[in-house]
């Protein structure tokens, strides 16, 4: 083994702990890789940045953008508003949402597809009187299955096509996975709605789920009699108090829910407070307040015309996970109040103050209905309710059929080989932008600028990998204990191989890493290199036995309530059909 072939192996070996660690995010420990091969010298300082450039990056970054702006145009909602009107079979839900999200992830970002879908599940759900759980995760699993059907379905179909274009001279077609994984998906989306969605917990039910929260348990309402202390001071007077928050006033026939910090107090007021057993005590001591009683709050209490209480999931890739409600400062810089948070369907004991957030948490929001709406976008959550779908805004109809018409020309244009899918892609963005149906703000706002990094870090890293002789090496390796195993066998060793990365890491870093090795491996063999590609792009975005292993299975975890072992009592049986229906389809498509 020679020196750059140690130092790529123990580079990646650095990188899949860090990446399993998770404590530094996933373009940062991209980053730290190339860095390092650089620095070593193994890749060349002017190729260090090359990634960057790649069609597969470019790519991502307009599909990003023209799904947004799909989502922006109403287009989406128009196609997905019937849903309202399933019925309430299980199977029948779950079946029609799996492929109506499948469909969409097909065309636009996997987690964009799930997040529109997510309220409307949520809404059947709580309609129906069940628990959100049973859709919940076959819709995350849906927008997987979906994104493995054409080339921009997801960053390793781009990848894959990147590296064949490397290796053959002639990159994947728009729809060269389609046979393939269209099979896949049926096959997945079948299993899911018929046995997939029984093997779930029913943890948080649409009866329930307003209960979840258990508001009694932290929220009190008092009355400031004449003699109390803190009749004349205003309610953020009051708030300075660590660990107490003002939710709402109640003077004489008027409620104010969420009043304004500079409310004055008067006597006989009565406010509803945020507090543990331990501040509400020592509030009504020192302030000579008086409890009203032990009466019930409830939501509509807290919400009116302007203000009201959202229920928000906090995303992979949110700026507010690890910090803490106080680091955020929400009162201050948003104008609305944290009240709780659940974390795998049980509310947060612990003071919110110390709280850190992770992915998939949901929180529940009060405030002004645009400053959380306004909020939302910074924050990098998702709201958990369900969208006006029955109706679209006037003069959108002009907008929706310019921004599916370029979309549709665009993806002609790849298909027919008139224009590159990079330059095809970006100009269909470029035109949304210039005729107004995305703002340039929107435009920036859409792009997961650490994939884009991950993606154009890692390139050159997978790169390294066959320059150095590495993946032949590896290559070797499993063909030296498979010699006489027949061709399909060692396809499904390196698919297992790839969905075991793909569970734990990010699949996009799953593709660039076991691409190079199941080339050479087929190479080896003397078997068609695009067998073991498709092999490798089905396996890669078949990451169903953990939650982080996509984003999208991240997303659910909060809202379904859903513990780490629940996804892969799912997930396994669906990994083994992905595999006992891919590899058969691969080679009867693409030959061994």
């Amino acid at each position: 083994m020679t020196l750059p072939q140690l130092l790529v192996f123990a580079t990646l070996i650095g990188a899949l702990v860090l990446f399993v660690w998770g404590r530094w995010r996933y373009d940062v420990v991209g980053m730290l890789a190339l860095l390092a091969l650089t620095l070593t010298g193994v890749v060349k300082g002017n190729d260090a940045f090359k990634g960057f450039s790649e069609p597969a990056v470019i790519t991502v970054a307009a599909v990003l953008v023209i799904s947004q702006a799909l989502q922006k145009s109403g287009l989406v909602n128009v196609l997905v508003r019937s849903l309202g009107r399933v019925g309430n079979g299980m199977t029948t839900q779950i079946l029609v949402m799996c492929v109506v999200v499948a469909v969409l992830s097909s065309f636009m970002n996997n987690v964009g597809a799930l997040a529109i879908m997510l309220p409307v599940a949520i809404t059947l759900a709580n309609r129906a009187g069940r628990s959100a759980s049973s859709l919940l995760m076959p819709l995350a699993f849906a927008s997987l299955l979906g994104g493995m059907t054409t080339l921009i379905g997801t960053p390793p179909n781009l990848i894959i096509s990147n590296l064949r274009r490397d290796l053959l001279g002639e990159a994947y077609g728009m729809f060269s996975f389609t046979a393939v994984g269209g099979a896949v998906a049926v096959a997945g989306v079948a299993y899911l709605a018929l046995f997939g969605w029984r093997l779930l917990p029913q943890r948080v039910s649409g009866e329930n789920r307003a209960d979840l929260y258990r508001m009694a348990d932290y929220m009190t309402e008092v009355r400031l009699p004449r003699e109390s202390t803190l009749a004349g001071q205003r309610v953020m007077d009051l708030g300075k108090v660590e660990g107490v928050q003002v939710v709402s006033l109640v003077r004489g026939e008027s409620q104010r829910p969420f009043p304004t910090p500079f409310t004055v107090l008067q006597a006989d007021d009565v406010l509803i407070v945020e507090a543990n057993a331990a501040r509400l005590t020592e509030l009504v001591e020192d302030g000579q307040l008086t409890l009203v009683g032990n009466e019930k709050i409830t939501p509509e209490q807290l919400a009116s015309d302007d203000v009201r209480l959202a229920e928000v999931v906090v995303t992979a890739l949110s700026p507010i996970v690890g910090q803490s409600a106080v680091s955020l400062n929400l009162r201050q810089r948003f104008n609305i109040n944290l009240i709780a948070v659940s974390r795998q369907g049980q509310r947060l004991r612990e003071r919110l103050v110390n709280a850190r957030f992770r992915a998939g948490d949901v929180l529940l929001m009060h405030g002004p209905r645009t400053s959380i709406d306004e909020a939302l976008n910074t924050l990098g959550c998702l709201p958990l309710r369900e969208r006006p779908l029955d109706m679209v805004p006037a003069g959108q109809t002009r907008k929706m059929l310019l921004t599916g018409g370029l979309f549709l020309v665009a993806i002609l244009a790849a298909t027919l080989n008139l224009l590159p899918v990079a330059v095809a892609f970006t100009a269909a963005a470029t035109a949304m932008l210039l005729l107004r149906l995305i703002n340039l703000r929107d435009v920036y706002e859409s792009i997961e600028w650490p994939i884009l990094v991950l993606l154009a870090t890692l390139i050159p890293v997978g790169a390294a990998l066959s320059s150095t002789g590495g993946a032949k090496l590896i290559a070797e390796g499993v063909l030296g204990v498979t010699a006489s195993w027949p061709p399909m066998a060692v396809l499904i060793i390196v698919m297992v191989l790839t969905m075991t990365l793909s569970d734990v890491i990010n699949n996009a870093a799953a593709a660039l890493i076991t691409a190079p090795i199941a080339v050479t491996i087929a190479q080896g063999l003397g078997a068609n290199p695009d067998a073991f590609l498709m092999g490798v792009t089905l396996a890669a975005s078949s990451a169903f036995l953990t939650p982080i292993g996509h984003q999208s299975n991240t997303l659910v975890m909060g809202p379904g309530g859903y513990r780490f072992s629940d996804y892969w009592k799912v997930g396994l049986p669906l990994e083994i059909i992905v595999v006992a229906v891919g590899a058969p389809v691969i080679a009867l498509v693409w030959g061994l």
